[in-house]
């Protein structure tokens, strides 16, 4: 820390044990000056030759017959009269960052200009802020601390705007000339270590200088970001930090802190200056987690309406990035849901008029030079899916969570976002469980959300015991659950004969490959070991076939599921004719048996042919 001495005399001011205090000398004082609750008695000589001010109040007391002056407005208090006085009488005076601008206030009071002596101390003063003070990024940050309690005499005499204007060019500078002290900001913030770059090897961050402007109050740190930002050399994702640094620094984490009585107006006041100095770039300035707080400090405080709009739009660019706890804000009504649905809803649809309204279009049929920012939107809109289901499973335990909200969030969320109805199916459930008096019809509706051509093998075979969804929807996740075992099936038999048809046509070319034999007994032995090899995968094929179709038959289920099974089946005979979809699923036999007929067809044609061979 910088520090001017002043005088060369030593102390002689002392005190009584009271308010009083006095300058021990051979000479009675003649004046007594009240600064505050103080009395000083002093002479008055040493004084009329520095001040103006005292010049004219000690001859007005004089007039009157009196030799006390009253200044109980007195800039900085008795610690600032005291200063001067010393300066009036030459003692030693120590001018450092904590009293240099009471000083400089006090001075300006008393009119100690260089009009009535040359070296007066407002001159001293000035050299000492413009030479030392000013060029000190620690001594800046302490003198604008200080000036908040002189105003408006720090305004007036503008030691604020020049300390702002210090700071602020200081942090714009390019880390690589930062020579000064700081208090690093991340790996050090705990112990507050300072770090001397000048003195050690580390790489000046760009975020340097954030730790250090945090302590100041939110009206002097809300100038200088201003001076800050306009200089135009800080980036965005710079004053984003510091807006989060500040924030983490002030605001409280605790429900009950937050809108206290005696810190509300305190904690509105802040959020409204952090989101003032939010930067112009919505996208990437401000981490999404670090908006939603700001939102929930909004919406609990009582900020505005205007505030929670920018809020909203800012965060609906990067909705994706967000995390199920983020979204978690408390419902401001009482007697409601426990939390905010109606606004996750809002942010989803703002979302997705950020990201366009055409994302269950081919993705293909788009320009291809919006291919790659088309490939960004739809991997956004899946997390996005992602993020909405689990949203819905963690509030589907709220009691007061009424079917109409659970329905219209989930349904905000476009098809092209939930490729996979897993979580869907996991929030539908969980909600169920928690809402057993719900009717046939709010189930059915509920239900409906889901797809269950959409689920898991996993989800199937849970689904498909579960006593708590209608019975209608257990049929149809057995119903296609069979058609993708029976499809998977026919596919395992395909590849299974495909595989044979390939290992005979490689041992044919093996055979070919081989040398000449030496004599006709030689060459038929070949042949008939390749007789052989190939019937040995022939029956390797059939019983794959038989293994894949023993396999196909899917799921295990519970005794209950196949009875309700076997009851579709035996009601889809009847209703053959009807149904399209069942009549399209009575073909499967045939199909099968026409397979199984090529193949066999397929498997006489090759022994045919080996055998003239």
């Amino acid at each position: 820390m910088k520090f001017m001495k002043l005088g060369s005399k030593p102390e002689a001011f002392q005190s009584d044990g009271s308010n009083d205090r006095y300058v021990v000398s051979e000479l009675a004082t003649d004046v007594i000056i009240h600064v505050g609750e103080l009395r000083f008695y002093l002479h008055k000589f040493p004084l009329l030759s520095k001040s103006h001010r005292l010049q004219r109040l000690i001859l007005k007391a004089s007039e009157d017959s009196i030799d006390e002056v009253f200044m109980h407005d007195f800039p900085g208090g008795p610690k600032a009269f005291e200063i001067c006085a010393k300066f009036c009488y030459g003692m030693t005076v120590i001018l450092n960052a904590y009293n240099v601008v009471a000083a400089r206030c006090a001075a300006e009071y008393l009119e100690m200009t260089e009009d009535i002596e040359k070296g007066n101390l407002i001159f001293k003063i000035e050299v000492f802020l413009n030479s030392s003070v000013f060029r000190s990024w620690k001594d800046s940050i302490i003198v604008l601390q200080t000036t908040k309690s002189l105003l408006p005499w720090s305004e007036e005499l503008e030691v604020v705007g020049r300390c702002i204007d210090s700071i602020a060019s200081k942090a714009s500078v390019d880390p690589a000339n930062v020579n000064w002290s700081y208090t690093c900001s991340k790996k050090l913030a705990a112990s507050g270590e300072i770090i001397e770059s000048q003195q050690t090897k580390h790489v000046v961050p760009k975020h340097w200088w954030i730790e250090d402007i945090c302590e100041l109050d939110v009206d002097l740190y809300k100038r200088v970001m201003v001076a800050v930002k306009s200089r135009g050399r800080i980036s965005s994702d710079v004053i984003g930090e510091a807006l989060k640094t500040y924030a983490v620094r002030w605001l409280p984490d605790s429900y009950d802190a937050l809108v206290a009585d005696d810190y509300t107006k305190r904690n509105r006041t802040l959020v409204e200056t952090i989101i003032w100095l939010l930067p112009s770039d919505k996208g990437s300035a401000c981490s999404c987690r670090f908006l939603l707080k700001l939102l929930k400090v909004v919406i609990l405080v009582g900020a505005g309406d205007l505030l929670k709009e920018e809020l909203m739009n800012r965060i609906s660019v990067q909705l994706h990035k967000a995390s199920v706890k983020d979204l978690l804000i408390p419902a401001k009504s009482l007697g409601d849901t426990i939390y905010d649905v109606d606004l996750v809803r809002s942010l989803v649809s703002r979302f997705l008029l950020q990201v366009g309204s055409t994302h269950n279009t081919d993705f293909v049929e788009r320009s291809e030079n919006r291919m790659h920012e088309i490939d960004l939107e739809h991997e956004s809109l899946l997390t996005l899916g992602k993020l909405i289901d689990c949203y819905l499973a963690e509030i589907a335990s709220d009691p007061d969570l009424s079917i109409s909200s659970f329905v219209d969030l989930s349904m905000s969320v476009p098809e092209a976002a939930r490729p996979i109805h897993d979580g869907l199916y996991t929030a539908i459930d969980i909600y169920l469980k928690e809402h057993p008096s719900l009717s046939k019809v709010e189930k059915k509706r509920i239900c409906s959300l889901m797809d269950v051509k959409k689920l898991s093998t996993d989800a199937c075979l849970h689904a498909a015991q579960n006593e708590r969804l209608p019975l209608r929807v257990v049929v149809q996740v057995l119903f296609f659950e069979q058609m993708r075992a029976t499809a998977s099936g026919l596919t395992a038999s395909t590849n299974d004969t495909l595989h044979g048809r390939t290992r005979s046509r490689a041992n044919v070319e093996e055979f070919w490959k081989r040398p000449a034999p030496e004599n006709l007994t030689s060459a038929k032995k070949q042949l008939g070991n390749l007789k052989v090899e190939e019937e040995c995968w022939s029956d390797k094929g059939k019983k794959s076939s038989r293994d894949s179709k023993d396999k196909g038959g899917g799921l295990l289920l519970q005794s209950r599921s196949r009875r309700i099974l076997d009851k579709f089946w035996v009601g889809k005979g009847h209703r053959e004719n009807k149904s399209s979809e069942t009549s399209g699923s009575s073909q499967s036999p045939p199909t099968s048996a026409k397979l199984g007929e090529a193949k066999s067809s397929g498997t006489s044609s090759r022994q045919r042919r080996y055998s003239v061979s």
